[in-house]
Protein backbone atom coordinates (compact mmCIF):
# COMPACT_ATOMS: atom_id res chain seq x y z
CA UNK A 1 0.00 0.00 0.00
CA UNK A 2 1.29 3.47 -0.89
CA UNK A 3 2.23 5.51 2.15
CA UNK A 4 3.26 8.91 0.82
CA UNK A 5 0.61 9.77 -1.75
CA UNK A 6 -2.22 12.26 -1.71
CA UNK A 7 -5.17 10.00 -1.10
CA UNK A 8 -8.53 10.95 -2.58
CA UNK A 9 -11.51 10.05 -0.42
CA UNK A 10 -13.42 9.23 -3.58
CA UNK A 11 -10.94 6.52 -4.62
CA UNK A 12 -9.27 5.07 -1.54
CA UNK A 13 -12.20 5.34 0.85
CA UNK A 14 -15.93 4.77 0.42
CA UNK A 15 -17.71 7.69 -1.34
CA UNK A 16 -19.95 8.34 1.65
CA UNK A 17 -17.00 9.85 3.49
CA UNK A 18 -16.63 12.62 0.91
CA UNK A 19 -20.35 13.32 1.06
CA UNK A 20 -20.34 13.17 4.82
CA UNK A 21 -18.02 16.15 5.18
CA UNK A 22 -20.59 18.53 3.75
CA UNK A 23 -23.62 16.63 5.00
CA UNK A 24 -22.42 17.01 8.57
CA UNK A 25 -21.87 20.74 8.28
CA UNK A 26 -25.55 21.48 7.72
CA UNK A 27 -26.99 23.37 10.63
CA UNK A 28 -23.56 23.97 12.16
CA UNK A 29 -22.94 27.23 10.34
CA UNK A 30 -25.23 30.23 10.75
CA UNK A 31 -24.68 31.51 7.21
CA UNK A 32 -25.09 28.05 5.69
CA UNK A 33 -28.50 27.70 7.26
CA UNK A 34 -29.68 30.97 5.71
CA UNK A 35 -28.32 30.30 2.22
CA UNK A 36 -27.77 27.39 -0.12
CA UNK A 37 -24.42 26.18 -1.43
CA UNK A 38 -23.45 25.92 -5.07
CA UNK A 39 -20.35 24.14 -6.43
CA UNK A 40 -17.58 26.55 -7.45
CA UNK A 41 -14.85 25.68 -9.99
CA UNK A 42 -11.25 26.01 -8.86
CA UNK A 43 -10.84 28.95 -11.24
CA UNK A 44 -13.72 30.74 -9.53
CA UNK A 45 -17.13 31.80 -10.75
CA UNK A 46 -18.46 35.18 -11.84
CA UNK A 47 -21.91 36.58 -11.28
CA UNK A 48 -23.36 39.83 -12.55
CA UNK A 49 -25.56 42.21 -10.64
CA UNK A 50 -27.97 44.03 -12.91
CA UNK A 51 -30.32 46.88 -12.08
CA UNK A 52 -32.52 49.33 -13.97
CA UNK A 53 -31.66 52.77 -12.64
CA UNK A 54 -34.86 54.76 -13.21
CA UNK A 55 -38.60 54.30 -13.01
CA UNK A 56 -40.79 53.51 -16.02
CA UNK A 57 -41.68 56.48 -18.17
CA UNK A 58 -45.11 57.62 -19.31
CA UNK A 59 -44.94 58.59 -22.96
CA UNK A 60 -47.67 60.51 -24.75
CA UNK A 61 -48.72 59.50 -28.23
CA UNK A 62 -45.97 60.62 -30.60
CA UNK A 63 -44.05 61.80 -27.53
CA UNK A 64 -40.30 61.54 -27.15
CA UNK A 65 -38.81 58.78 -25.04
CA UNK A 66 -36.06 59.43 -22.50
CA UNK A 67 -33.19 57.21 -21.42
CA UNK A 68 -33.85 54.78 -18.61
CA UNK A 69 -30.35 53.55 -17.92
CA UNK A 70 -29.01 50.37 -16.40
CA UNK A 71 -26.15 49.36 -14.16
CA UNK A 72 -24.25 46.09 -14.36
CA UNK A 73 -21.35 44.90 -12.26
CA UNK A 74 -19.37 41.68 -11.97
CA UNK A 75 -18.74 39.92 -8.67
CA UNK A 76 -16.26 37.06 -8.72
CA UNK A 77 -16.16 34.24 -6.21
CA UNK A 78 -12.68 32.77 -5.87
CA UNK A 79 -12.34 29.64 -3.72
CA UNK A 80 -9.60 29.75 -1.13
CA UNK A 81 -7.78 26.76 0.30
CA UNK A 82 -8.23 25.85 3.94
CA UNK A 83 -6.54 22.98 5.74
CA UNK A 84 -6.51 21.07 8.98
CA UNK A 85 -3.94 18.49 9.99
CA UNK A 86 -3.24 16.13 12.87
CA UNK A 87 -0.68 13.56 13.93
CA UNK A 88 -1.75 9.98 14.53
CA UNK A 89 0.06 6.76 15.38
CA UNK A 90 1.64 5.01 12.39
CA UNK A 91 -0.49 2.00 13.28
CA UNK A 92 -2.96 3.71 10.96
CA UNK A 93 -0.88 2.63 7.96
CA UNK A 94 -0.87 -1.03 8.95
CA UNK A 95 -4.55 -1.28 9.82
CA UNK A 96 -7.07 -3.09 7.67
CA UNK A 97 -9.28 -0.91 5.46
CA UNK A 98 -12.25 -1.20 7.83
CA UNK A 99 -10.10 -0.16 10.76
CA UNK A 100 -8.76 2.82 8.81
CA UNK A 101 -12.31 3.91 8.09
CA UNK A 102 -13.14 3.75 11.81
CA UNK A 103 -10.00 5.76 12.52
CA UNK A 104 -10.95 8.41 9.97
CA UNK A 105 -14.61 8.87 10.88
CA UNK A 106 -14.04 11.08 13.95
CA UNK A 107 -11.35 13.00 12.07
CA UNK A 108 -13.70 13.67 9.16
CA UNK A 109 -16.48 14.67 11.53
CA UNK A 110 -14.19 17.05 13.37
CA UNK A 111 -12.97 18.58 10.11
CA UNK A 112 -16.57 19.09 9.00
CA UNK A 113 -17.38 21.04 12.16
CA UNK A 114 -14.24 23.16 11.91
CA UNK A 115 -14.98 23.82 8.25
CA UNK A 116 -18.51 25.01 9.03
CA UNK A 117 -17.38 27.25 11.90
CA UNK A 118 -14.48 28.59 9.86
CA UNK A 119 -16.71 29.56 6.93
CA UNK A 120 -18.73 31.85 9.19
CA UNK A 121 -15.68 33.41 10.80
CA UNK A 122 -14.04 34.12 7.44
CA UNK A 123 -17.15 35.42 5.68
CA UNK A 124 -18.33 37.60 8.58
CA UNK A 125 -15.03 38.85 10.02
CA UNK A 126 -12.43 38.33 7.29
CA UNK A 127 -9.92 36.69 9.62
CA UNK A 128 -7.91 33.50 9.58
CA UNK A 129 -9.83 31.30 12.05
CA UNK A 130 -6.67 29.74 13.47
CA UNK A 131 -4.80 32.95 14.19
CA UNK A 132 -7.69 35.37 14.66
CA UNK A 133 -5.81 37.90 12.55
CA UNK A 134 -7.06 39.67 9.42
CA UNK A 135 -6.36 37.55 6.34
CA UNK A 136 -4.81 39.18 3.29
CA UNK A 137 -6.19 36.28 1.23
CA UNK A 138 -9.76 37.16 2.27
CA UNK A 139 -9.19 40.91 2.18
CA UNK A 140 -12.42 42.90 2.23
CA UNK A 141 -14.58 39.96 1.18
CA UNK A 142 -16.48 39.86 4.46
CA UNK A 143 -19.62 41.34 6.00
CA UNK A 144 -17.86 43.70 8.41
CA UNK A 145 -15.83 45.26 5.61
CA UNK A 146 -18.48 45.40 2.89
CA UNK A 147 -21.71 46.19 4.77
CA UNK A 148 -21.87 49.86 5.74
CA UNK A 149 -25.40 49.86 7.16
CA UNK A 150 -25.57 49.22 10.89
CA UNK A 151 -27.85 49.88 13.85
CA UNK A 152 -26.56 50.11 17.41
CA UNK A 153 -28.70 49.21 20.39
CA UNK A 154 -29.92 52.26 22.27
CA UNK A 155 -30.14 52.40 26.05
CA UNK A 156 -33.17 50.37 27.13
CA UNK A 157 -34.00 49.25 23.60
CA UNK A 158 -35.34 45.69 23.40
CA UNK A 159 -33.77 43.08 21.15
CA UNK A 160 -36.79 42.81 18.87
CA UNK A 161 -36.99 46.60 18.44
CA UNK A 162 -33.28 46.64 17.55
CA UNK A 163 -33.79 43.96 14.89
CA UNK A 164 -36.82 45.84 13.58
CA UNK A 165 -34.67 48.94 13.07
CA UNK A 166 -32.12 46.89 11.16
CA UNK A 167 -34.78 45.49 8.87
CA UNK A 168 -36.15 48.99 8.33
CA UNK A 169 -32.69 50.17 7.25
CA UNK A 170 -32.53 47.54 4.51
CA UNK A 171 -36.10 48.14 3.41
CA UNK A 172 -35.55 51.91 3.30
CA UNK A 173 -33.24 51.26 0.36
CA UNK A 174 -35.90 49.02 -1.18
CA UNK A 175 -33.95 45.91 -0.19
CA UNK A 176 -35.47 42.61 0.85
CA UNK A 177 -34.94 40.79 4.13
CA UNK A 178 -35.35 37.03 4.15
CA UNK A 179 -33.17 35.99 7.07
CA UNK A 180 -31.66 36.92 10.43
CA UNK A 181 -28.32 35.69 11.74
CA UNK A 182 -28.35 35.87 15.53
CA UNK A 183 -25.49 35.76 17.95
CA UNK A 184 -26.22 33.62 21.00
CA UNK A 185 -26.56 36.64 23.29
CA UNK A 186 -29.09 38.31 20.99
CA UNK A 187 -31.01 35.04 20.75
CA UNK A 188 -31.06 34.87 24.57
CA UNK A 189 -32.30 38.48 24.81
CA UNK A 190 -35.18 37.65 22.48
CA UNK A 191 -35.97 34.51 24.47
CA UNK A 192 -36.20 36.56 27.67
CA UNK A 193 -38.80 39.00 26.35
CA UNK A 194 -42.28 38.62 27.80
CA UNK A 195 -45.69 40.13 27.22
CA UNK A 196 -47.41 42.34 29.80
CA UNK A 197 -49.08 39.15 31.06
CA UNK A 198 -45.74 37.41 31.61
CA UNK A 199 -45.93 35.01 28.66
CA UNK A 200 -42.88 34.44 26.49
CA UNK A 201 -42.99 36.55 23.34
CA UNK A 202 -40.78 34.08 21.50
CA UNK A 203 -41.36 30.73 23.23
CA UNK A 204 -39.56 28.76 20.50
CA UNK A 205 -36.32 30.44 21.57
CA UNK A 206 -36.64 29.38 25.21
CA UNK A 207 -34.10 26.97 26.69
CA UNK A 208 -31.66 27.49 23.83
CA UNK A 209 -34.17 26.70 21.10
CA UNK A 210 -33.27 27.69 17.56
CA UNK A 211 -36.36 27.53 15.34
CA UNK A 212 -36.04 27.76 11.57
CA UNK A 213 -38.19 30.90 11.43
CA UNK A 214 -39.69 33.63 13.61
CA UNK A 215 -42.45 35.95 12.42
CA UNK A 216 -42.03 34.59 8.91
CA UNK A 217 -38.29 35.29 8.75
CA UNK A 218 -35.70 32.52 8.52
CA UNK A 219 -33.51 32.49 11.61
CA UNK A 220 -30.17 30.93 12.48
CA UNK A 221 -28.23 31.41 15.70
CA UNK A 222 -24.72 30.55 16.79
CA UNK A 223 -21.54 31.79 18.45
CA UNK A 224 -19.73 32.57 15.20
CA UNK A 225 -21.81 35.73 14.72
CA UNK A 226 -20.22 37.15 17.90
CA UNK A 227 -16.77 35.68 17.26
CA UNK A 228 -15.00 38.99 17.97
CA UNK A 229 -16.65 40.77 20.90
CA UNK A 230 -14.66 43.96 20.26
CA UNK A 231 -16.71 44.63 17.12
CA UNK A 232 -19.98 44.65 19.15
CA UNK A 233 -21.60 42.64 16.35
CA UNK A 234 -24.50 40.50 17.57
CA UNK A 235 -26.59 39.93 14.43
CA UNK A 236 -27.04 40.44 10.71
CA UNK A 237 -30.32 40.94 8.85
CA UNK A 238 -30.63 40.83 5.10
CA UNK A 239 -31.27 39.05 1.85
CA UNK A 240 -29.20 35.90 2.33
CA UNK A 241 -31.07 33.99 -0.38
CA UNK A 242 -30.25 36.34 -3.27
CA UNK A 243 -27.46 38.70 -2.20
CA UNK A 244 -25.06 36.19 -0.63
CA UNK A 245 -23.47 33.21 -2.37
CA UNK A 246 -21.17 30.49 -1.11
CA UNK A 247 -19.93 27.16 -2.33
CA UNK A 248 -17.04 24.76 -2.48
CA UNK A 249 -14.83 23.27 -5.14
CA UNK A 250 -15.70 19.66 -5.86
CA UNK A 251 -12.55 17.84 -4.79
CA UNK A 252 -11.70 17.42 -1.12
CA UNK A 253 -8.35 15.81 -0.46
CA UNK A 254 -6.78 13.99 2.42
CA UNK A 255 -3.04 13.52 2.42
CA UNK A 256 -1.24 10.90 4.52
CA UNK A 257 2.29 12.15 5.27
CA UNK A 258 4.63 9.60 6.91
CA UNK A 259 7.91 11.55 6.85
CA UNK A 260 9.30 14.90 7.91
CA UNK A 261 7.82 17.67 10.03
CA UNK A 262 4.75 18.90 8.09
CA UNK A 263 3.32 20.96 10.95
CA UNK A 264 6.65 22.63 11.79
CA UNK A 265 6.69 21.43 15.39
CA UNK A 266 10.30 20.25 15.31
CA UNK A 267 9.32 16.59 15.86
CA UNK A 268 10.11 14.14 13.07
CA UNK A 269 7.22 11.84 12.18
CA UNK A 270 9.26 8.73 11.41
CA UNK A 271 11.32 9.14 14.54
CA UNK A 272 8.16 9.33 16.62
CA UNK A 273 6.21 6.48 14.97
CA UNK A 274 3.62 8.93 13.70
CA UNK A 275 1.93 9.90 10.45
CA UNK A 276 0.25 13.16 9.62
CA UNK A 277 -3.28 13.43 8.24
CA UNK A 278 -3.97 16.65 6.36
CA UNK A 279 -7.45 17.61 5.14
CA UNK A 280 -7.87 20.34 2.55
CA UNK A 281 -10.89 22.00 1.01
CA UNK A 282 -11.53 24.91 -1.34
CA UNK A 283 -14.42 27.19 -0.41
CA UNK A 284 -15.57 30.58 -1.62
CA UNK A 285 -18.28 33.17 -1.01
CA UNK A 286 -19.46 36.54 -2.28
CA UNK A 287 -21.64 39.35 -0.95
CA UNK A 288 -23.33 40.38 -4.19
CA UNK A 289 -25.11 43.46 -2.85
CA UNK A 290 -23.95 44.82 0.54
CA UNK A 291 -26.87 47.28 0.62
CA UNK A 292 -29.18 44.30 1.14
CA UNK A 293 -27.75 43.74 4.64
CA UNK A 294 -27.58 45.56 7.96
CA UNK A 295 -25.31 44.82 10.91
CA UNK A 296 -26.85 44.64 14.38
CA UNK A 297 -24.53 45.90 17.12
CA UNK A 298 -24.38 46.40 20.85
CA UNK A 299 -23.71 49.85 22.26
Amino acid sequence: MATANTLSMSTLFPPQLTNKVFQLTRGKSVLDKLSSAEPIPFTGSQEFTFSLDNEIDVVAENGQKSAGGASIAAVKTIPIKVEYGMRVSDEFLNAAEEARINYLEPAVEGFAKKLARGRDIMAIYGVNPRTGSASTVIGTNNFLAKVSQAVTQANGETADALIERGIAQVQAGEGDVDGIALGNSLRADLAALTTSGGAKMYPDLAWGGTPDSINGQRVAAGPTVEYDATTKLCGIVGNFGDAYRWGYAKDISMEVIPYGDPDNTGVDLKGSNQVYLRFEAYIGWAILDPSQFCLIKRA
